[in-house]
Parts: C-alpha cells; structure tokens; sequence
C-alpha cells in the first residue's frame, strides 16, 4: 500500500485531524504559503546575522567602497603612492630615447675605430706616429711657439695677429677645462692613460682639446696667412688627421671630437669679433712696445 505524501513536519497531507492551518496549500490558500515563506527568511536572517553581513560585504556596491558598511569594520585608508622620482618611467619620451640610441652607436663606433689604442691592436705599429700627431696638436708647443714668435716679431701687424693668437689659444684652454670638469665623461675604457703632459682635467674626455685647438689654429691660420694652395690643403688635412688620430689612440669617443671641431670653428667667430689691436686696446700695445 502505498504511503501517503507527507509535509516537511512529517505529517501526512490528507489529515483532517485539526493540525492544519488555515490557509495552508491543502486548504488552497496561496497567500498564506507566501506569509509563512517569508517569516522563514525573516526568522533565519534574524537568527543568523553574520550570513548577512557577509550577504552585504559580497555585494558589488561594497566591494567597489563606494557606500562602506559601518559593520564592516574600520576601513582601511588607501595604499600611499610611491613618490615621483621612485616610480619606474614605463613611458620615456622620444628625445630620451633618441640619446640613449645615439651614445649606444657613439660608443660603438668608437670602439670600432680604436685600432691604435693598444700595441696589440690591430693596427699597433701606426701608434708611435699618432702619437706624435698628438704632440703636434697640444697645447704647450702652440703656447710657447706663439710666444716665442711673438717676442721675435718686429713688426705691427705681425704682433697683432700672434697677440690674437695668443688670446684664442688661452681662451681655448680655459673653455675645455670648464666644460671638461662640468661634463666629467670618463675617457674610452681601452684608453692607456700615456699622454704627453696631462692635467687633473685632462681625465675627462668631453670635448677633445686637441679637436678644438685644430679648428681653431687653422682655420686662424687659413684666414690671416698667404698659404699657396697645396698648404692650405695640408692645412685642413692636419686638423682632420689630428681629430682622427684622437679616436683611433683610444683618447675620446666620436661625439667628443665632432663637438671640439664645431667648438673651434665657433671660437675662432668669437675672437675674430673681439679681435685686439691697438685701437681697442692700446694699453697692451703700447706696454708691450716699450719692452
């Protein structure tokens, strides 16, 4: 025999014996299933009130902490942003970009053309002639030949152009020193530090002296000496040879030497506008021709 369907309580649905509610589903009353279903829900959610707490903590409004329950718990500031300069740069600019690019290609190229830095180098012999090169264009011969032409001159002119000489070649020694020491670029690592007469200076390596005073002395000497053809040629064939010689020796990189011939070519414009004759500045003229 089958066994009659029973409620939730365990009592059977058919029973007639005064146990049923009014209202309930075996007298049809939907209304009243709809009461008793919620004083359900509303009596466990009174009984239970983590599970709605928890219930409100799910909800996406409070995960987003835009309305923070007050049963929650305290709320929990903000995690402090690192500051500027500690915050990793995940969008350098353009021109940044662009240096890095040119100092990796320098130094490469540099590296390439120092075939002389070394007596094991590829082309070691050539050394001791570069390095004569190198004497040609320090600064010390230029001074002292200058002066000592100058205190042999015997005539105006001549004590004009080798006084201007003077002055640009002093004035080029005193630019590279100041921007050597405000730029402190180490020399090429396969540089052997044997130059001839060096400062405290002369460690750094942007711009080349030797560079510089090559500009300068011949475009100088282009520009206030009768030269034949042939000599001018020589001319600028010394200063790119010396310029050279500077990379190939191992002394500077590609940028040092191509910014000291730009420096010398300027130098020369500054002190061809400031030129000193005995117009300007006759106090010197006059005290140097009663020595």
């Amino acid at each position: 025999m089958p066994s009659p369907r029973r409620t939730i309580e365990g009592r059977p649905l058919g029973t007639s014996g005064g146990s049923s509610v009014p209202g309930s589903p075996a007298h049809g009353g939907g209304s009243g299933g709809r009461f008793e279903f919620q004083s359900l829900l509303s009596g466990r959610a009174g009984a239970d009130p983590t599970c709605a707490r928890l219930r409100a903590s799910d909800s996406p409004v409070h995960r987003r902490g835009s309305f923070p329950l007050a049963s929650a718990g305290p709320a929990q500031a903000a995690p402090a942003l690192p500051p500027e300069d500690d915050r990793m740069n995940l969008n350098p600019s353009f021109l940044g970009i662009a240096l890095r690019s040119l100092l990796a290609i320098d130094l490469w190229l540099s590296k390439k053309l120092g075939v002389c830095a070394g007596e094991s180098s590829a082309w070691g012999s050539v050394r001791p002639l570069m390095k004569l090169l190198e004497i040609s264009g320090h600064g010390i011969p230029w001074l002292l030949g200058t002066i000592y032409c100058l205190l042999r001159s015997d005539s105006w002119a001549g004590r004009e152009v080798l006084m201007n000489l003077l002055f640009s070649l002093l004035l080029d020694l005193l630019l590279v020193a100041v921007i050597k020491g405000l730029v402190r670029r180490r020399r090429p690592a396969h540089n052997q530090m044997d130059m001839f007469f060096t400062l405290s200076v002369d460690k750094y390596s942007f711009p080349s002296g030797h560079a510089t005073r090559a500009a300068l002395v011949s475009r100088f000497i282009l520009n206030h000496l009768v030269l034949a053809i042939p000599l001018r040629v020589l001319v600028v064939l010394w200063a790119f040879v010396l310029g050279l010689s500077r990379i190939m020796l191992g002394r500077h990189n590609v940028t040092d030497v191509a910014f000291g011939f730009f420096m010398g070519y300027t130098l020369y414009s500054i002190v061809d506008y400031c030129w000193l004759s005995p117009h300007n500045v006759p106090v010197l003229f006059v005290l140097w021709n009663q020595q």
